[in-house]
């Protein structure tokens, strides 16, 4: 039975995630179903990560063991984007891996993008896809900021009170923060992240781009190891998963 491996990119923006849920619809089931009415089997998707509701991905990686022999990548990817319409999903590559590979547990490493668009006037053309924020943000002060977060610490001040992670413990392996004409972006790298990590941490850095908070103060909320210690919760509007990571020959 051959495994394909998938790119999938969605706007977010009307899924309840990537996660298969019962109170909505869910990337997951969308592409379950469109390769089921190509293939007629019913075969379990496996994504390299989780999303929450309104994010969205330009390159989540994912699985699917079919035991129909008559596709190749290609043709697999233009009958499987067919029925994704007029859903905001597609795939954008697929191809048959060696078994052994896994979306999930194989992956090195994620990586995210948060986009916060820092001007007067608010989005039209990235409507759903930035956090606005009107009021000037100081970029290099959040990036000084961010190296706090580097390393592995423990994060129960960015994680949701409702996380399931066994553990508050994460490696955040890369926080940069850079200025890109109107938008001030903020990219994110670790092997695995706490629910809301990264919009927490985001939500975070806002205030020091803002000058209500020093590095010292994001310091210490680290060290609070208390959720309300850290800033809000940044909008998933602005979050793409833009990656997973693998090692070589995968």
């Amino acid at each position: 039975m051959p495994r394909f491996r998938m790119t999938v990119e969605y706007e977010g923006t009307g899924f309840v995630g990537w996660q298969r849920q019962a109170n909505g619809p869910s990337v997951q089931e969308a592409v379950e179903a469109a390769i089921a009415a190509v293939t007629g089997e019913h075969p379990a998707v496996v994504g390299a990560g989780r999303t929450d509701a309104g994010v969205h991905a330009r390159g989540m990686v994912a699985h699917v063991d079919l035991a129909t022999g008559r596709f190749d990548g290609r043709t697999l990817c233009r009958a499987v984007n067919f029925h994704l319409r007029p859903a905001p999903v597609a795939l954008v590559t697929a191809g048959i891996v060696d078994p052994g590979f896994h979306a999930r547990f194989s992956a090195l490493g994620r990586r995210y993008l948060y986009r916060i668009l820092n001007r007067p006037a608010p989005p039209t053309l990235d409507r759903n896809r930035v956090w606005h924020v009107p009021v000037p943000l100081d970029a290099e002060a959040m990036a000084e900021a961010a190296a706090v977060l580097v390393g592995r610490h423990d994060f129960t001040s960015f994680r949701a009170a409702g996380c399931q992670a066994a553990s508050p413990c994460r490696t955040l392996d890369r926080l940069e923060v850079c200025r890109a004409g109107d938008e001030v972006r903020v990219t994110a790298e670790a092997r695995s992240f706490l629910h809301r990590q990264v919009r927490t941490m985001v939500g975070s850095l806002r205030l020091v781009g803002d000058g209500r908070w020093q590095c010292d103060d994001l310091a210490a909320a680290l060290r609070a190891r208390d959720r309300s210690a850290a800033g809000p919760t940044a909008p998933a509007a602005g979050l793409c998963f833009e990656a997973a990571l693998y090692a070589d020959g995968w």
